[in-house]
């Protein structure tokens, strides 16, 4: 079929892009992508499973199995007819044990910092990498979204949080937590402190995400503990949900929420809990506001249930105003708060059927737009899960617009009108919209491939012919930048910090930690 001659429908040859959005302060970090092997949300709610691959070659009888990373297939079993261990075949001559040689895998080697600016090309980014050997748990460990601070990039991983400088990607400063963190805040407050929630114990199960910890971003220095309460009703603490406004920490415990002064720890208010026994807290969102999330109507008929949507004076918890989804949707993640722009996704059909929602002054609904013609998916495939409601990768609101993207494809929508802009498809990787670069024209990360490196685009109205080079990635890094498939991105003053989404603990498996991109300095 022909398409009409826009655009949207004239593939981008593949070259590269960055992140921020121009609602929070500098230094915001854009949500990533969810890691290669996250899986779309269908008909019921995203399972973390390793995906086990066996093929068949007809007569060969040859398997192959995946390690359940990606799909990156282990060793094949040799092929040929089986004999038991230690019998003989029919021509008489015993056969070889069956039993394979224990091989000790050789952990990865990380190119050094050195070994990626030394093949630099002309106007190629310079580069540092990291290379963290602490050492963790032979499972996977998640990394947080990493927080820009002052000239330092920040993040939680386990049970440490680390500062390293950004012009060199070297450790600043470094606090230890006496178990891993399961829970932290999109954004720190606007005088640099956050406040992580970590598990009880070290204990494999039975955990509960219950124990906070203050720490100064800007000097490393941990500051108050306290531990959350828990009276059985309702607010039990297997999985809390947290956001930052001001100097206001808000959590979500269960069924009830909270919020807690940053400054000392203090408990300032219950959230309030409006038609009690109909509507429960179950989410919210920071930064330069807050909101707060509730289900309501719960029951067996889903198409009854729907969200509603509160800003929250953080200081006072009175509520500014209110939004109520219609039966049968719930609000899922927030893309932004200055302008409101979130999801929504549909009670039985779940994010094969969503939108995106804008609304403007005292909550009144702006627009909604339907992405799935163009392809979009929810979060860029990573469904909706639960979890902290600010992490939606391949999104971005700027200006008078929301981009999509973290597929094969990235567009801008007017949250005016709820009408397609511009877009722009790769044959090869995957384009993550940044931020605003001016009106709907957007920076765009394009993440490295099998075959060529990343790098930041600016594209707009126009989409494919309005492409602009923003910074060119070293070949050298090509191999580790594709392995972190982009897992969280950060962007501040031209300078790219990628990291993995998630860890490994097993030294076979060892991977880089953070890889930083940014122009020559003059």
């Amino acid at each position: 079929m022909q398409h009409p001659p826009q655009p949207w429908y004239r593939p981008h040859t593949p070259q590269q892009p960055v992140p921020v959005n121009p609602y929070a302060p500098e230094g915001y970090t854009p949500q990533g992508p969810p890691p290669r092997h996250g899986r779309r949300f269908g008909k019921g709610p995203v399972i973390a499973t390793v995906v086990v691959l066996l093929l068949l070659v007809a007569g060969g009888g040859v398997y192959a199995v995946t390690d359940g990373r990606w799909g990156r297939a282990a060793a094949p079993v040799a092929s040929g007819t089986p004999h038991p261990s230690g019998t003989p075949d029919p021509s008489g001559t015993p056969a070889p044990s069956r039993t394979p040689a224990v091989r000790t895998p050789e952990p990865k080697r990380i190119p050094t910092t050195d070994e990626l600016n030394a093949g630099r090309g002309a106007g190629d980014a310079t580069a540092w990498i990291v290379d963290d050997r602490t050492d963790l748990p032979r499972r996977t460990i998640k990394l947080y979204d990493p927080w820009i601070v002052g000239d330092t990039v920040v993040q939680a991983a386990y049970r440490k949080v680390t500062a390293r400088r950004l012009s060199d990607g070297e450790e600043v400063w470094s606090v230890q937590l006496p178990a891993s963190v399961c829970e932290a805040p999109a954004n720190p407050a606007p005088d640099g402190r956050i406040v992580v929630v970590y598990k009880s114990s070290l204990a494999a199960n039975g955990n509960r995400c219950n124990q906070l910890q203050m720490i100064d971003l800007r000097t490393g220095k941990a500051g108050w503990r306290k531990k959350l309460t828990e009276t059985g009703s309702m607010d039990d603490t297997i999985m809390v949900n947290s956001a930052v406004s001001g100097g206001t920490l808000a959590i979500v415990q269960s069924m009830r929420a909270a919020a807690y002064r940053i400054a000392d720890g203090a408990k300032l208010y219950d959230i309030p809990m409006e038609n009690p026994g109909k509507c429960y807290p179950d989410n919210l969102a920071g930064g330069p506001r807050l909101v707060v999330s509730s289900l309501c109507a719960i029951g067996v008929d889903r198409m009854k249930t729907y969200s509603q949507l509160r800003e929250i004076d953080p200081r006072t918890g009175k509520v500014l105003w209110r939004y109520r989804t219609q039966p049968g949707w719930k609000a899922g993640k927030m893309l932004s708060v200055a302008p409101v722009v979130f999801t929504t996704f549909h009670a039985e059909e779940y994010t094969d059927n969503w939108r995106v929602m804008a609304l403007g002054p005292g909550g009144k609904l702006r627009a909604t737009i339907d992405a799935r013609p163009k392809g979009f998916t929810y979060c860029a495939g990573a469904g909706d899960s639960g979890g902290n409601m600010q992490r939606c990768p391949g999104t971005a609101v700027g200006g008078d617009t929301v981009f999509l993207g973290g597929i094969d494809r990235v567009g801008g929508y007017s949250l005016a009108t709820g009408k397609f802009l511009w877009g722009v498809k790769s044959s090869d990787s995957t384009l993550h919209p940044l931020r605003s670069d001016g009106g709907s024209f957007a920076l765009v990360y394009e993440a490295a491939s099998v075959k060529r490196p990343g790098g930041i685009i600016r594209f707009g109205p126009g989409g494919v012919d309005t492409k602009k080079e923003v910074l060119r990635h070293p070949a050298t890094a090509r191999s580790t930048e594709f392995a972190m498939h982009a897992g969280h991105l950060a962007y501040v003053k031209g300078r790219i910090v990628i990291t993995p989404s998630g860890v490994y603990g097993n030294d076979d498996q060892h991977e880089a930690r953070m890889l930083s991109f940014a122009p020559e300095a003059p």
